[in-house]
């Protein structure tokens, strides 16, 4: 049978909570799509012009696996003078997946453990799983704050890796700079590679993005452009560190993703030119209006950034929810995707006014159910 060639490896990757959020949708007239987990607004004209002319410029063929220079070059200016480090090199990779990956491959032998914090975004355990590592998860409820206690009593002999991100997907939490500090000191002291995920850099509301690049220098830092520019589908992003991590997995690149798409990566150098602040900042007005909403039907602690908020469950267990939200013709993302426990879910406020305010009220209707919801197909 050709099920027997599929590699033991994939048996443990379990996509079925956000597939099962898909599914749901083709059965609604008028879904409240409240899972969506990218910007809502467009990608910036200018940035798609850059696109297009790239394009017809036949910018179209392989690049050097590290990416064009003017868009490392430029990232590394841009980075020398926010950190000043002596050896911070810019690989540009296909997505911040192919980023994580790479990093993944370049550090982590079979057996080698990888801490990160639940809750954590889903491809964390399988990125870790597929390079034969070993997860060592640190509970963050009910705050989704580091407890660097308990970090310290993850720490083994095997630990290779301590993952951060910040801002956090799914919960919208921001490390503040004593608790980037703390790890990052820690990190340094104990050997251990610090990689610090931080794709929604520009989506911070309350305060400056700060990252563990400020306190460690030899801390691996990964970015891109799919939140701030809306080019999820475009798949570019980047990673900074120690010119040796870069190098060797600039080497990998080589023989995995090659390289990012071309003429994509012309439209990254104009992106860097582009301002999207204020769309960014909308969506600071809709957290607050959102959380105004749901304060006195949720538990919710409140994002510093991303798009998106972890509410606890008003009642029952996750899959009751899930059916209740689907009489409500509402797709949320249930917790267990995100994490060990089965108590919150994950919603995202990257949607127009209009389609939130169907969200909030569907939401607060949900919140005073008392009843067993019936089900939906």
């Amino acid at each position: 049978m050709v099920a027997d060639w599929i590699a033991r490896r994939t048996e443990r990757f379990d996509s079925s909570g956000i597939r099962r959020a898909f599914a749901m949708a083709a059965h609604m007239k008028n879904p409240i799509n409240l899972s969506i987990g990218q910007p809502s607004f467009p990608v910036p004209l200018a940035v798609k012009e850059e696109l297009v002319r790239a394009v017809q410029n036949d910018k179209n063929g392989y690049t050097a696996t590290e990416g064009i220079a003017p868009l490392r070059q430029q990232l590394e200016r841009e980075l020398s003078d926010r950190y000043g480090h002596r050896d911070r090199q810019v690989l540009i990779t296909s997505g911040t997946t192919g980023a994580l990956t790479l990093a993944m491959l370049a550090l982590v032998n079979p057996g080698d453990e990888v801490i990160f914090f639940d809750p954590y975004f889903v491809m964390y355990p399988a990125i870790v799983e597929l390079v034969g590592g070993v997860a060592v998860i640190v509970d963050s409820y009910p705050d989704f704050r580091i407890d660097l206690a308990a970090v310290e009593r993850a720490i083994s002999p095997r630990t290779k890796m301590i993952l951060l991100n910040s801002p956090a997907n799914p919960t919208g939490a921001c490390l503040d700079s004593q608790q980037l500090a703390a790890v990052s000191r820690l990190a340094a002291e104990r050997h251990i590679c610090l990689v610090s995920d931080e794709i929604y850099s520009r989506f911070v509301y309350d305060q400056p993005h700060r990252s563990p690049a400020e306190f460690n220098e030899q801390a691996l830092i990964i970015d891109g452009f799919s939140k701030s520019h809306a080019m999820t589908g475009l798949r570019v992003g980047y990673i900074h560190g120690p010119g040796p991590l870069i190098e060797t997995m600039a080497k990998l690149q080589q023989f995995t993703f090659v390289c990012a798409p071309a003429p994509v990566q012309w439209a990254c150098l104009r992106a860097l030119q582009t301002d999207t602040s204020s769309d960014i900042a909308d969506y600071g007005r809709r957290r607050d209006w959102l959380l105004d909403q749901l304060k006195d039907d949720y538990e919710i602690a409140p994002p510093g950034g991303a798009f998106y908020m972890f509410p606890k469950l008003p009642w029952g267990t996750g899959e009751m929810f899930l059916q209740a939200c689907c009489e409500e013709e509402l797709l949320v993302i249930p917790g267990n995707v995100f994490s060990q426990r089965d108590t919150h879910f994950r919603i995202s406020f990257a949607v127009d006014d209009a389609t939130l305010e169907r969200g909030a009220a569907a939401l607060k209707r949900l919140a005073r159910r008392v009843r067993e919801p019936q089900g939906c197909p």
